[in-house]
């Protein structure tokens, strides 16, 4: 841990995050879905901009966009994006200009005001620039766009990639590792497996690098929420190698390591499907847990499941990472309405 505690301690990084996050055992909800026991790491703790997972990631890359002299932050995501929100949150913070390519219309049949409320209420009061794109546009060649403009216009735009999800962005969730297991160590406690919801591959890369350096033997289980966990799959073990390479990490896991369960997405990114309406209602109701309808909802569904499935013994002890999102709630409220 010391080796791999030094290299992370040598790259410049911003501090945005409240850390370390705390660690909570979800006792109400362990017997109702009859163990294993349930664990959760509270990254929607990690307070700026009402937290979430992107804040890691983003202390790399916002040092290194003032590393690198810019003035002016771009990157993108979809109308409900954590990752622009917290991005926003954090340029204002370290008082860097912002511009979020804004897409609109991968998710359809949304509530009237998805498009005014949420995580798209909060990027304005951070003070970014939305840049409404729709869904259908080359969104690779979106953020170069807007920087070439940018540049033209005199500014020196750093491009953040879409859920902060590079080498760079991965070195938040290697360090998340080390964090870990040192609560994990000085409250005694072992586990038998993390699990958390997966999809532009950044969290789950780092993950699964500091699991390879530090705990080998532990596994790490992603739960697809884009509907397209082939795709997943692969960012997410290129990444990974990525990410090994960079931090000279030499000896690997083997393919069948690098997990990302698919059948809890639903139809599509975005979209309502009942396990994760239960897994919403259950969290709030026994432990007053808020979990988010895009993310953290779907991979506590995705949790359940596997419970249900025999996955996991009671006996085990299963650590849930709660990667943030709850702004989102406030524009997908049909989702939970109880009838009068």
């Amino acid at each position: 841990m010391t080796d791999l505690a030094k290299s992370l301690s040598a790259l410049p990084r911003a501090e945005l995050a409240h850390l370390p996050t705390p660690i909570e055992r979800l006792e109400r909800l362990t017997a109702r879905v009859g163990g294993p026991s349930i664990i959760v790491k509270r990254d929607d703790c990690t307070g700026l901009g009402m937290g979430g997972n992107k804040v890691r990631k983003l202390e790399f890359l916002l040092a290194d966009a003032i590393a690198t002299g810019a003035d002016t932050v771009v990157s993108g995501g979809v109308t409900q994006s954590n990752h622009i929100r917290q991005t926003a949150a954090a340029c204002a913070k370290v008082g860097l200009g912002c511009h979020l390519a804004v897409m609109d219309g991968r998710v359809p049949k949304v509530d009237a005001d998805y498009y005014e409320t949420g995580n798209i209420f909060l990027d304005g009061l951070f003070g970014a620039n939305l840049e409404p794109i729709a869904w259908g546009a080359d969104r690779n060649a979106l953020l170069p766009g807007i920087a070439d403009r940018l540049t033209r216009e005199g500014k020196k735009p750093y491009i953040v990639p879409y859920g902060g999800s590079n080498v760079l962005g991965t070195m938040g969730y290697v360090q998340f590792v080390v964090e870990l297991l040192q609560q994990l160590n000085d409250a005694g406690l072992s586990i038998d497996a993390i699990v958390h919801a997966s999809g532009s591959a950044g969290t789950q890369a780092g993950i699964l690098a500091g699991v390879t350096a530090l705990a080998p033997d532990l596994p790490v289980i992603g739960i697809d929420i884009d509907a397209e966990p082939e795709r997943v799959h692969a960012d997410v073990t290129r990444l990974y190698h990525d990410t090994c390479d960079y931090l000279d990490i030499t000896d690997r896991l083997p393919p069948e390591r690098i997990e990302v369960v698919a059948g809890y997405a639903g139809d599509g990114y975005g979209l309502i499907t009942d396990g994760m309406a239960e897994a919403v209602d259950l969290a709030g109701r026994l432990e007053g847990l808020l979990l988010d309808p895009v993310y953290s909802g779907k991979g506590f569904a995705g949790l359940i499941g596997l419970i249900r499935a025999g996955r996991f013994k009671p006996a085990n002890r299963v650590l849930f990472l709660h990667t943030g999102g709850t702004p989102a709630l406030f524009a997908y409220r049909s989702a939970f309405a109880k009838p009068a």
